[in-house]
């Protein structure tokens, strides 16, 4: 490990008990402020000392939870979402100690309102600590400190991909210093007076078509030299999974695990789609009525695009291959949906599956353009999320000429119900090949989880934002 990253996460111990001493204060003196008692007087009397001792051994507990929790792994989260996560799970935890305390002593602690306030305003201080933590961080790498250099193996896409990340996102903390097709005995020694010369950190193999041999011989190199050795899952050529590995008489058995959208997971997604389906709904109400209006005045037929050019119900296919009736905001002048498929075929810029995207698009009106381009024209989704047919998160609804020309891997992403947005929305929109698209999404049905779900759409609207090329 790196000494700037030893260095920062030491530097997460002492900052998070300031920041839990911290809290308690504030909690504290807010009890004690003014504006607070006018509304519910102090009848109690508790010594600044006296709680500041106590306060002092709480934010040693807390911190030592906090080391349990995970908060101070050396290769700890980088995500923020992720981070809070674990800050208000460790925060609450600390919570139910002091409670548990309360009750062992039999003694009731004189406010409440000071422990509800601390534990809240602990997690607020301590998460934003750690956002300027990891924000210093982020841009000292810009500037080559802490930066890890790495060796990349491999010939296949997947290593171009890495490059062109690694090169455009400095703040991700990664240097690619060297790449190698391969790992023959002559490129091993070709490494060995690299390494010589040049500090290297890790070696990342992103060709899954390597022999055993040059595995095994990459593994050993990494292993002699004291180098993290890591690899890349073919996300592009193989089938993504989600595995558990158990050992049964000392052999490691390796489970392919299913999606964790069952049982409770179901009933969870379900739960919080709804919820947040009527929340966004409310919220964005105005947006919706004002869409209305403008794709009236601007041209002339139905609000909505909910029926093919022959007037028969427009369908997606859902959940289990299962048809349901679709409807989002009207884009294009009426009966021209079925000339993607005859007069503008010539113009589809998806030719690598069964997908039809069509640039610069002449059926799309001029609002058309402009709610497309926003994803407005998307909306009305929410309240097929609100029926069931769909989810806040998931794969794109799918058309059924398009799922009838699916591979059989394809069909994966019809284990779960359609989303608004997704993993392929997020990681490119549009400009995504079929193949990458689908992987995605099948990476998203193995490791499903309500975190991976808010990080989705959170992650939104930056997508939005950046556009795509069939608008």
């Amino acid at each position: 490990m790196k000494r700037s990253d030893l260095f920062f996460s030491f530097l997460l111990v002492p900052l998070d008990y300031l920041m839990i001493i911290l809290a308690g204060v504030t909690a504290y003196q807010v009890r004690y402020a003014k504006f607070v008692q006018d509304i519910r007087p102090v009848i109690f009397d508790l010594s600044f000392a006296g709680y500041f001792k106590i306060l002092f051994l709480i934010g040693l507990a807390w911190v030592i939870i906090f080391a349990f929790a995970g908060l101070y792994n050396e290769k700890g989260t980088k995500k923020v979402v992720k981070e809070f996560y674990k800050v208000v799970s460790a925060c609450s935890t600390g919570l139910m100690l002091i409670v548990i305390m309360i009750f062992l002593r039999r003694e009731l602690f004189d406010s409440r309102f000071i422990v509800l306030f601390g534990w809240v305003i602990a997690i607020v201080y301590i998460t934003i600590a750690r956002v300027i933590i990891r924000a210093i961080q982020k841009n000292l790498f810009k500037y080559g400190v802490g930066v890890r250099n790495v060796i990349l193996v491999g010939s296949g896409k997947t290593a171009d991909n890495l490059i062109q990340e690694f090169s455009s996102n400095k703040s991700a903390g990664f240097a690619i210093v060297k790449r190698l097709r391969d790992f023959s005995l002559e490129t091993m020694q070709e490494l060995n007076d690299f390494i010589k010369i040049k500090e290297v950190d890790e070696v990342i193999q992103c060709d899954p078509n390597f022999s055993k041999a040059e595995t095994l011989r990459l593994f050993d190199f990494t292993d002699e030299k004291h180098i993290t050795f890591r690899y890349a899952a073919d996300l592009l050529g193989a089938k993504v999974l989600k595995t558990d590995v158990v050992e049964i008489a000392g052999i490691p058995i390796v489970e392919v695990k299913k999606t964790p959208l069952d049982g409770w997971g179901r009933i969870t997604k379900r739960f919080f789609d709804f919820a947040g389906s009527v929340a966004i709904i409310l919220v964005i109400s105005p947006i919706l009525v004002l869409t209305a209006i403008l794709i009236k005045i601007d041209s002339h037929g139905p609000v909505f695009f909910s029926k093919k050019d022959d007037d028969t119900p427009l369908q997606r296919v859902g959940q289990y291959g299962k048809f349901f009736y679709y409807l989002k905001f009207r884009s294009m002048k009426p009966k021209t949906d079925s000339m993607r498929y005859n007069e503008l075929a010539e113009r589809n810029i998806r030719k690598d599956g069964p997908m039809v995207k069509i640039k610069d698009d002449p059926r799309v009106t001029r609002i058309g353009k402009m709610i497309r381009r926003w994803s407005i024209d998307e909306l009305p989704e929410l309240f097929l999320v609100l029926k069931g047919d769909m989810s806040l998160v998931g794969p794109r609804p799918h058309l059924p000429e398009e799922v009838a020309k699916y591979e059989h891997h394809h069909k994966k992403v019809l284990t779960v119900k359609p989303g608004m947005t997704g993993m392929a929305q997020i990681s490119g929109r549009s400009d995504l090949t079929f193949e990458e698209e689908v992987k995605l999404d099948t990476y998203y049905i193995e490791n499903w989880s309500l975190l991976l779900d808010l990080a989705i759409l959170l992650r939104t609207p930056l997508a939005i934002l950046r556009g795509r090329k069939a608008e």
